[in-house]
């Protein structure tokens, strides 16, 4: 048996028993549980046609549940006779339900947990291991997103753009545990852009491709973080970076350009480069001024700062710098590099040192403490120090 085949199945066989006037809670749950008996049943009973065996037991299930509810005897009158067996429905529901599970009214979280379980196949365990957080309290997660889309029809023209932040989202949250949701979302995503003719979705896939190449290099043997300056570009994954670049341009040909374009297209260009100083720091910050006119975040500018201190000297990026709140997440990192690169060592300390207790996780806050307790040790010493540049590129709120 096959779990990516379970897996890719799964919003399908959901969309039809939708289509069919099961409410979506109770379609879940029938999906679910006709999941839990193909892992069961096919190993050494496979079907001819694995779509059809599983619209037909989870049909099953929910004309089973919706006899046992007396509360829902009207929608077994509607829904009694049960089709008679025979090839799946050629008709694709999947990008449905990617809109549904992205719903306006549901939080983020929720979005982002409801996407996971509805449309990637995963069950609430694992989703509850990859956020770190017990399975009660994903279950209860779910079950709400469940209720507040249940009453949503599935006839209404969605937004692509919400059902991608929430695919980014999901990338953004990395791997823990046994589900590695960056490969999930990739795998997601994938899935969208084949469905949906917008060059967003491709530049979204272009973007997270880019970025999961570099993986391997990111982290040391001892766990600790490597910057993208310092990486071992030999155990970059060339498969995808030249994947994700061939996306990236047909979408660019299309001359309809996004935000996630803008960042891949930034990606692209670091990944491009042979070694950290040839990297083309001009056209990098000429794409961070396109990103800017199309989102006008901080973050973007944040990081347009780090480009142009390369660009243009490390005074021209602290001038961009002072023109943002100094409260941005990550601006005493960006400010200690600058005034290091500008030969302030005692403030790049000072500021390095800031950085570290503003840090959202452990292995950012060692990083950033080895960096000041370097220049610390070299201001003691009157030693040469090694520049510790800080990634700059493209994910916005997130480091490489």
């Amino acid at each position: 048996m096959n779990e990516a085949q379970l897996r890719s199945l799964t919003p399908k066989v959901l969309g039809i028993l939708v289509r069919r006037g099961a409410d979506f809670a109770a379609a879940e749950d029938a999906v679910q549980e006709a999941l839990i008996e193909a892992v069961r049943v096919w190993p050494s009973d496979a079907p001819r046609d694995p779509m059809a065996w599983l619209i037909t037991v989870a049909w099953r299930r929910f004309i089973d549940a919706a006899r046992a509810d007396t509360a829902r005897r009207r929608r077994e009158e509607a829904v009694d006779e049960e089709p008679v067996p025979g090839p799946a429905p050629s008709a694709d529901d999947t990008l449905q339900l990617y809109f549904l599970c992205a719903h306006p009214s549901l939080t983020p979280s929720s979005a982002v947990a409801l996407t996971l379980r509805a449309v990637g196949g995963l069950t609430t365990r694992q989703i509850a291991q990859a956020y770190l957080v017990p399975e009660a309290t994903m279950a209860q997660r779910i079950s709400r997103a469940k209720r507040t889309v249940s009453d949503v029809r599935l006839d209404q023209p969605g937004d692509v753009a919400t059902v991608l932040r929430v695919l980014y989202l999901v990338f953004n949250e990395g791997y823990s545990g046994d589900i590695d949701l960056a490969a999930e979302a990739i795998r997601l995503t994938r899935q969208l852009a084949a469905v949906v003719d917008h060059p967003e979705a491709a530049g979204l896939l272009a973007l997270m491709l880019l970025h999961h190449a570099r993986r391997a290099a990111r982290t040391a043997p001892d766990g600790s973080l490597v910057p993208l300056s310092e990486q071992d570009r030999g155990r970059w994954d060339t498969d995808a970076i030249a994947e994700g670049v061939a996306i990236l341009q047909a979408a660019l040909a299309r001359d309809r350009l996004g935000d996630f374009q803008a960042q891949a297209a930034i990606a692209a260009l670091h990944a491009d480069a042979p070694t950290a100083e040839e990297t083309d720091w001009v056209q990098i910050v000429e794409w961070y001024d396109e990103l800017t006119r199309l989102t006008d975040n901080p973050i973007v500018r944040l990081n347009r700062a780090v480009a142009l201190g390369e660009s243009d000297g490390p005074r021209a990026g602290l001038a961009a710098l002072a023109a943002l709140d100094a409260s941005l997440p990550r601006h005493a990192a960006v400010a200690a590099y600058l005034h290091e690169r500008d030969g302030d060592l005692t403030r790049a300390a000072r500021l390095y040192a800031e950085a570290a207790h503003q840090a959202p996780n452990l292995a950012e806050r060692n990083h950033l403490t080895r960096q000041a307790a370097r220049l610390n040790a070299a201001a003691r010493t009157g030693s040469a120090v090694a520049e510790h540049r800080p990634d700059s590129g493209g994910r916005g709120d997130v480091p490489d």
